[in-house]
């Protein structure tokens, strides 16, 4: 084990034991940008994941094993405060913010916390949205957003690796109206999406999907992915990345009744966040790409992902993409996992870690 590898795993056990004390330690000049772009520390949060942007400025955050959601408040004179503001929920991983109030989503319920930044320090007892959903682990936690329908949009990973599940209950996108009701299936064949996004010009939904294991170290590609209207099926578990039979599944159902993916992102890098730029900040070639947050491999045997990538559009395809921030990972060993990703009013792009419990800020001063 090298020197600095062995300083990483002693800071990751001290940040463990002291969230609070742990961040200002992070090698954050590993962290490769483009010229003129700076990243740091936003706000210590253990296992941050999901991330939800309030009326006031109030970043909520949402997590997988914690059990917990936070807020963290900015403050004019300081470091923004983070409040737990619920606790004791099961995978609470998604948030979403509508008309003064927090909706987050566990394994099997949707709740709803209103009017809740007026009440942070008191927070109110939640509302159960509906309790619908299927109650597994396996692929359960979720993200949510609400798209510009009005509409919140709600995914079902599938109960597996790879598995054959009724397609109204697993691998897909659902919808329902804030209020719980009016459940449809917008989406099938998803495996396990945990990040999406509406363009803003054209207000068409894009997506991540996680591959299936155990194909290799490079199949299938996880995907990106494009719905612009309900009703498309995305080939899991017939098909992966647009051009590949699975080999128990794959003589179903061949990939040609399938919509291919907009981009292979590759093989096993775990895409989660996903997020259209619609700030000013960053220079104008930035403005309207997809920016994707690739949580990492598990169990290839040299590890991918562990960075945020850019995607530019032209004509609704894929013109190019390109690595926009990486060195969370040195000699196969990673200190850190971006998972979300959230534009502020200002412009500067907030990036969850999971691992190294954080919430980055990235910003942009110009050329040096």
């Amino acid at each position: 084990m090298t020197r600095i590898a062995r300083s990483l795993l002693i800071l990751l056990a001290a940040c463990a034991l002291n969230e609070a004390g742990c961040a200002q330690e992070l090698p954050l000049q590993q962290i490769k940008l483009p010229p003129g772009f700076e990243i740091a520390v936003y706000a210590a949060v253990p296992n941050a994941r999901s991330l939800a942007l309030g009326d006031a400025g109030t970043v909520f955050v949402g997590t997988q094993r914690e059990g917990r959601v936070f807020a963290i408040v900015p403050r004019a004179d300081g470091a923004p405060e983070v409040l737990t503001i619920a606790q004791g929920l099961n995978s609470p991983n998604g948030v979403a913010f509508r008309a003064g109030s927090l909706y987050v989503a566990e394994i099997s319920r949707i709740l709803r916390f209103d009017a809740i930044e007026a009440n942070l320090r008191n927070p109110p007892k939640p509302v159960v949205v509906t309790d619908r959903f299927p109650r597994e682990g396996h692929h359960g936690w979720k993200y949510i957003a609400f798209g510009p329908d009005g509409w919140l949009y709600v995914p079902v990973g599938a109960p597996c690796n790879v598995c054959e599940p009724d397609p109204d209950r697993y691998a897909l996108i659902s919808r329902i109206h804030p209020d719980g009701s009016g459940y449809e299936v917008f989406a099938r064949g998803v495996r396990n999406t945990v990040g999406f996004d509406w363009d803003p010009v054209t207000h068409e939904l894009w997506f991540n999907d996680h591959g299936r294991d155990m194909m290799g170290d490079d199949l299938p590609s996880c995907e990106l992915n494009h719905a612009p209207k309900g009703g498309m099926h995305f080939g899991f578990p017939y098909c992966h990345q647009g051009d590949t039979p699975d080999p128990e599944f794959g003589n179903k159902r061949p990939c040609a009744e399938f919509t291919p993916p907009a981009l292979k992102q590759g093989g096993h890098v775990a895409p989660d966040g996903l997020k259209f730029y619609t700030g000013t900040m960053f220079p104008p070639e930035y403005r309207g790409r997809i920016f994707i947050a690739q949580h990492g491999s598990w169990n290839r045997s040299k590890k991918s992902g562990y960075r945020v990538i850019t995607v530019a559009l032209k004509d609704n395809k894929v013109e190019k993409w390109d690595v926009f921030a990486q060195g969370w990972m040195e000699n196969e060993r990673a200190w850190g996992r971006p998972v979300d990703l959230l534009v502020l009013r200002d412009g500067s792009l907030l990036v969850s870690d999971d691992y190294a419990n954080v919430v980055y800020r990235i910003t942009y001063h110009g050329s040096p």
